[in-house]
């Protein structure tokens, strides 16, 4: 992107931009930061090894200019002679070799991490326009980098001047030293000046490694627009969503409705709720919500069963505990076993009465619904409530 489009982009980067990013091999790097690892690992396996280095030195040293006549004349002798030096300074100097391989591996893992992905390696041919090259070249990164480097040979310099300047008198004393003295001497110069610029180095890190995580997050910023994008790829279109939910309640509403002709009975309020119930003996351990709704889904559970001859009852503080307390094809509370009891009763013997004659039957009065069951909370813990209405075939 632009660089002027940093402005317009105001936002943090999500997760998965992030995820892309690194995908890419894009992820906040601090060459500061490595080398002051490689620098003080380094210094560290020196100092651990260096005396141990020094003395298997000294030795291969002797052994390689000690020869013989035969030596000279036999260069196969001569081969053989400097291949088992070279082993044994291999050999010495692994220790030292392994620790920095090991610097190397892990300083990514302070900043970024490790990252192994193919697509940095793809080729980019976009990388050869040359007037890319030349944006690139006058960016403001590029300057960053300039001016990073430029502080940094200017800082490490004056540290190296300061100590060196510092230290000149006894660099001038190892020549009157004698030999044994003079390394001693020298090691602890040389320390020091090592050590001081190190030390300069790390402050540059300092610096370099929260720039480079606020650079990054600055350049992985989105618009809002991208941010809104990226949600709609992820989540899916709000609109689009809210009509596959109308399409998903109306399916289910079609489903119910067709349920409602094998009610046995409908309990209404009368008319902001109605609950079709249904039980078969022996297949299930208590009656069932086939169907429910309110307002304009109870009248047409309403006008399905009255089309359907399936009896209607206008029971309000049962109909409301049963729309409230149950979902479609939950088993009835058990507080309102009675009640409904009392209910499929009449039902079935209406059924009966229809199909043989016989007694008309009475219609159940006096039905038990518990207050803590009851959406309105009646002042009394059970209510006597008639049946007001009733819908037969």
């Amino acid at each position: 992107m632009a660089e002027d489009s940093y402005l317009e982009r105001t936002e943090a980067a999500t997760a998965k931009r992030l995820e892309q990013a690194r995908e890419k091999g894009d992820i906040p790097r601090s060459r500061e930061m490595a080398t002051c690892v490689l620098l003080l690992v380094g210094g560290m396996a020196v100092w651990l090894f260096g005396e141990a280095l020094a003395q298997k030195l000294n030795h291969i040293m002797i052994a390689v200019f000690a020869f013989d006549r035969q030596q000279v004349f036999d260069v196969r002798v001569m081969f053989d002679r400097l291949v088992e030096p070279g082993i044994e300074l291999l050999t010495t100097v692994l220790p030292i070799l392994g620790l920095m391989l090991f610097a190397a591996l892990a300083s990514p893992i302070l900043l970024g991490g490790w990252l192994f992905t193919s697509q940095a390696l793809t080729p980019k041919f976009e990388r050869l326009n040359p007037l890319s090259g030349i944006k690139r070249m006058f960016s403001v990164n590029a300057l960053v980098e300039l001016l990073k480097a430029l502080v940094k040979t200017m800082l490490v310099g004056m540290v190296a001047w300061y100590v060196i300047r510092g230290q000149l008198d006894e660099v001038l004393s190892l020549s009157r030293e004698t030999l044994k003295a003079g390394m001693q001497h020298m090691t602890i110069l040389l320390w020091t000046s090592f050590v001081s610029i190190v030390a300069a180095l790390i402050f540059i890190a300092m610096i370099d490694v929260p720039y480079q995580l606020w650079s990054y997050a600055r350049k992985l910023r989105m618009t809002k627009e991208q941010v809104r994008q990226e949600h709609k790829e992820s989540e899916g279109d709000p609109h689009i969503k809210a009509k596959i939910r109308a399409i998903q309640r109306a399916l289910a509403r079609r489903r119910m409705m067709a349920e409602v002709p094998t009610a046995d009975v409908v309990v209404t309020n009368p008319t902001h709720f109605a609950v079709a119930l249904k039980y078969a003996e022996g297949t299930m351990s208590a009656p069932k919500v086939i169907a429910k709704g309110a307002d304009s889904v109870a009248l047409k559970i309403r006008e399905i069963a009255e089309e359907h001859k399936v009896p209607i009852l206008e029971i309000p503080p049962l109909a409301r505990a049963l729309h409230h307390h149950t979902e479609i094809g939950d088993e009835i509370p058990e507080a309102l076993y009675t009640a409904v009891a009392e209910v499929l009763a009449y039902v079935f013997q209406l059924r009966t009465y229809n199909t043989s004659g016989g007694r008309y039957p009475d219609v159940p009065e006096d039905l038990n619904v518990p207050k803590e069951l009851d959406p309105l909370n009646f002042s009394a813990g059970n209510i006597a409530v008639p049946a007001s209405r009733r819908v037969t075939p």
